[in-house]
């Protein structure tokens, strides 16, 4: 039996401040807890990450004019979790989505709005309802995992905005963490 091993998807210009952030999301996911709260742990450790300078390049931190970037930072072998940043020019955002995998976030620049939903049958279809709206400062995180994830983001300020994104799956082979993209969004306490 021939057995091989790849290594892990970095970045090879992972600065050694990010490389200390995946290791501790490494050991997190290791330890094998429900999705809830292996994102609950990772959100407790990232907090010691964010804002700091030295986490990102500086081609880390760009971003392009038609719409959000994301820079992959990390994929771990076996699929178990990503690190991306996401560069966020003013104004940009993403549709209203949910995730194929339990997900935490945390801004490292600027401030983010995000905007929560619950999918609420209508007889035999549904519909999104606005639940709440949140702003996340500089240091903030979140993490969740579905059901229940359903929300859009965008930078709610005049400068680049940058969040730190690690979701329990790998980015590199699905092309993204969105399973669902939803087209009509119901308004607030619908």
């Amino acid at each position: 039996m021939t057995v091989t091993t790849t290594t892990p998807i970095r970045d090879i210009r992972t600065t050694p401040l990010a490389a200390a952030l995946i290791d501790d999301v490494r050991a997190v996911v290791a330890r094998g807890e429900s999705p809830g709260r292996t994102a609950d742990l990772v959100a407790a450790a990232m907090r010691g990450y964010l804002t700091r300078p030295g986490l990102l390049t500086d081609e880390q931190r760009v971003g392009s004019a038609g719409h959000y970037t994301q820079h992959v930072l990390h994929a771990e072998a076996d699929g178990s979790f990503s690190v991306v940043a996401l560069v966020w020019l003013p104004g940009q955002r993403t549709p209203v989505h949910d995730h194929v995998s339990w997900c935490v976030a945390g801004v490292h620049q600027g401030t983010e709005a995000e905007r929560r939903y619950a999918l609420v049958p209508r007889g035999e279809t549904s519909r999104l309802v606005v639940t709440a709206e949140v702003t996340n400062p500089l240091g903030s995180v979140c993490g969740f995992a579905p059901p229940g994830d359903i929300h859009e983001v965008r930078n709610s300020g005049s400068g680049t905005a940058i969040s730190i994104h690690v979701y329990g799956a790998d980015v590199t082979r699905l092309g993204s963490s969105v399973r669902r993209v939803y087209e009509q969004p119901g308004a607030v306490g619908d």
